[in-house]
């Protein structure tokens, strides 16, 4: 089987079980293809999301998804029908033909990518979205609903009910949502399983073991130093952070002697920190903002207590089953929580920690000081949480129900590849050319920036590639949303392959700081260097392409203008692939740095004549560029009719012979 998962953003670093799930189904040997609707809202990732396989795939741009809602329409793929039941039953609040455009394109690359089934974790906006993309497709789908995505993020129980009835199978993460579910949605009762998170041990060194290599020694605290509270968590109202430091107010008041620290940061910071200020808290208790999963993992090692004081916000949110509890039981702290929602399914009372009522700061603090005051207490609590979350919630143990429900789903491979059979290639999106057949070497063509008015018929070269049996992938690495698309560039937009957007790259740039200094270091060494802005921006885009070209089995980079080839040629030492270029009459980088680049290419279109003295016969006069006033009007009438009056098919067809020849070099 191969399984998606859709999402409405991701990752994001509250949600480490979605991670630790996904790794633990790599682990069985199960191929995953990873969608996410939006970019992360912050460029911190945890360290253990660079050790998935799958790359996540994002949505293009929305200017882009109409293209495709457009073209869909034309050839009776758009699910209008569906759209029109889902704006007069849930209002345009709902956005219905956002969900159907952002399903277009997850149809497509699932099916192309041979899914048979895809998973949506939370009740939200990706599972409406994946009711579209069913109807697109026929690909089944499942859901994990966690509580607050249901509860109180749809905003809908009728839209709710037809998402679990529309799923193969139901997951909620205890039985309290469970149960919850199935009084909302009870003609789906008997689909909906109570599926808990889990968590991966080996990032938790048991700190008890003493056969553990190596051995992770027990925190103790020297001396009398002031026991370490910790909390974890987005700084919203319903983790209850302000009766944490109410709690804290009055351990101080009573003269304890402790520190504080809450990790996290969210909407309620500044009103966070100014109750710590009033309540003159500022040299015990602190905002820590967020942190990296390893750098959660220390705080966690080196603290005494762990505490969350979850309550019901206004809104009727509030926490269910919080992953933080199950990462502070693995690490053997004891855990002092209120009882609420699935909490009490999690911490035994009296056996692995404590447990008040939500919003009682008093009883809170009270719980807090006989941990403080008893250090043999702390360690007993610690060590049978531990235990307790090896037994019950080890992510060997709680995937497995997952799996066995995901391998009931009708996912039979003969209905997958007639799914992949009837679904609509790129020549029925409208565009230009026919479709390239598959080939063992691929191309890939870098556009720095897509449109491009120094590129004024990179759509037509793209189809005049295809027409010739050329294996082409091209790769935009930033929409120019500035720029009105003529219906050349409509018909090409499909076909096109976007990168996500700055927040995404520059995740990638800061979860790779030993290559992006490599990088850097090689830059440094060179005698002719591009501009600190253009490297930096290009380096960028190679640490997000090279995962997506070694995906794609790309043999061979074509950059389109010099821009682009300063990304192919830092792709070219990562990837160990030949590279060529068109360089634009009036290129913006220095010439002397074209100059040695060239000398790293195979091959190259050039319009200065000069750059060609003394190179091979695979460097050509570019007889697409124009310089005269009268052929550029020929260049502009060539972009808007959609035919290419500046070179003729010998030059298109010489041209796609070197490329060839340059994707089949060893």
């Amino acid at each position: 089987m191969r399984l998606g998962y859709l999402y409405s953003r991701y990752p994001v670093i509250s949600q480490t079980f979605c991670d630790a799930e996904m790794l633990a189904l790599e682990r069985l040997g199960i191929e995953l293809e990873i969608g996410s609707v939006y970019p992360p809202l912050t460029s911190l990732r945890h360290e253990h999301v660079s050790r998935l396989h799958a790359p996540v795939r994002y949505a293009p741009p929305q200017e882009i998804l109409k293209i495709w809602e457009k073209a869909a329409k034309t050839t009776g793929k758009w699910p209008g029908a569906l759209v029109d039941q889902h704006e007069r039953k849930y209002g345009p609040t709902f956005k219905a033909g956002q969900r159907a455009r952002n399903a277009l394109y997850f149809a497509d690359l699932f099916a192309r990518n041979g899914v048979d089934h895809f998973h949506v974790h939370f009740a939200n906006r990706a599972a409406h979205t994946a009711i579209f993309l069913k109807e697109i497709s026929k690909i089944p789908f499942s859901v994990t609903a966690h509580g607050q995505d249901f509860m109180k993020d749809l905003g809908n129980d009728e839209l709710l009910r037809e998402i679990c009835a529309a799923a193969e199978f139901v997951a909620a993460e205890t039985d309290y949502s469970r149960e919850l579910l199935c009084q909302r949605c009870p003609g789906a009762a008997a689909e909906i399983y109570r599926i808990y998170n889990g968590i991966d041990l080996t990032r938790f060194p048991d700190p008890y073991d003493e056969t553990a290599r190596p051995a992770v020694a027990p925190y103790q605290i020297p001396g009398n130093a002031a026991p370490r509270i910790i909390s974890i968590g987005r700084l919203v109202a319903f983790k209850g952070f302000d009766y944490l430091i109410d709690a804290c107010g009055e351990l101080a008041r009573r003269g304890f002697d402790f520190t504080c620290e809450i990790i996290g940061d969210g909407p309620l910071r500044d009103d966070l920190q100014a109750k710590i200020d009033m309540l003159k808290l500022s040299p015990r208790v602190k905002l820590v903002g967020s942190l990296s999963q390893g750098a959660v993992i220390e705080k966690l090692r080196v603290a005494d207590i762990f505490a969350l004081a979850s309550v019901t916000d206004k809104q009727g949110a509030s926490d269910v089953f919080p992953t933080v509890i199950i990462e502070a039981m693995a690490a053997a702290r004891p855990v002092v929580s209120t009882r609420l929602a699935g909490i009490p399914e999690l911490v035994a009372p009296g056996e692995t920690g404590l447990l008040v009522a939500p919003g009682n700061a008093n009883a809170l603090a009270q719980a807090l000081e006989e941990l403080i005051r008893n250090p043999e207490l702390r360690s007993r609590y610690g060590r049978a949480g531990r235990a307790r979350i090896e037994q019950h919630f080890r992510i060997e143990h709680t995937v497995a129900p997952l799996v066995e429900l995901f391998e009931k789903t009708p996912a039979a491979s003969a209905k997958s590849r007639q799914r992949r059979a009837s679904h609509p290639s790129s020549q029925d999106y409208g565009v230009a050319g026919s479709e390239a057949p598959a080939a063992a070497h691929q191309i890939a063509y870098l556009i720095d920036r897509w449109p491009d008015k120094d590129l004024p018929l990179i759509e037509r070269e793209l189809g005049e590639m295809m027409r010739r049996g050329v294996s082409i992938v091209p790769f935009v690495c930033e929409l120019n949303s500035a720029v009105r698309l003529s219906r050349v560039m409509e018909r090409m937009a499909p076909w096109l392959e976007f990168l996500p957007d700055a927040m995404v790259i520059e995740a990638e740039w800061r979860a790779n700081p030993a290559l992006a200094q490599r990088l850097e270091e090689e830059r440094a060494q060179q005698r002719n260097r591009v501009p600190s802005v253009t490297f930096l921006r290009q380096a960028r885009f190679a640490l997000v392409l090279q995962t997506l070209l070694r995906d794609k089995k790309v043999s061979h980079l074509h950059a389109t203008s010099s821009r682009a080839l300063v990304c192919a040629l830092m792709l070219r030492k990562l990837l160990n692939v030949t590279v060529s270029a068109t360089i634009e009459p009036r290129p913006e980088l220095p010439r002397a740095w074209i100059q040695d680049a060239l000398s790293e290419c195979v091959a190259a279109r050039l319009s200065d004549r000069k750059l060609l003295h003394q190179r091979g016969g695979s460097f050509l006069v570019d007889k697409t560029t124009f310089r005269s006033a009268p052929r550029k009007a020929l260049g502009f009438v060539s972009q808007k009719i959609g035919i290419d009056l500046t070179a003729g098919a010998r030059f298109w067809q010489e041209w796609a012979k070197l490329l060839l020849r340059c994707s089949c070099r060893d």
